[in-house]
């Protein structure tokens, strides 16, 4: 990443995890019907809401909601920001 992010208050910048191509069998999935994954890596952190620090940590892998967060381009990457509360849990 040539730019540097940094979100504020509870916001947080995920990488999303491309989807697979490919099933366990070796089934090949064309792109037309491959959904948006749920999962993420997080980036960075904002220094989360008024005396609530943040629950979620630099590295930890995620899971969101199909249509949480906004779509950000930085450089030539594409990423999610959004609300911990748009995150149901860590892997």
């Amino acid at each position: 990443m040539g730019k540097v992010f940094k979100p504020l208050s509870d916001r947080i910048l995920i990488k999303q995890v491309e989807a697979e191509t490919k099933t366990a069998s070796g089934i090949i999935i064309p792109n037309a019907s491959t959904e948006k994954p749920l999962e993420g890596k997080v980036i960075a952190l904002g220094v989360g809401k008024k005396g609530e620090p943040l629950t979620v940590a630099v590295g930890d892998s995620v899971v969101f909601g199909t249509h949480s967060g906004m779509e950000i381009k930085i450089g030539n990457e594409s990423f999610l920001i959004m609300r911990e509360a748009d995150i149901y849990g860590i892997l």
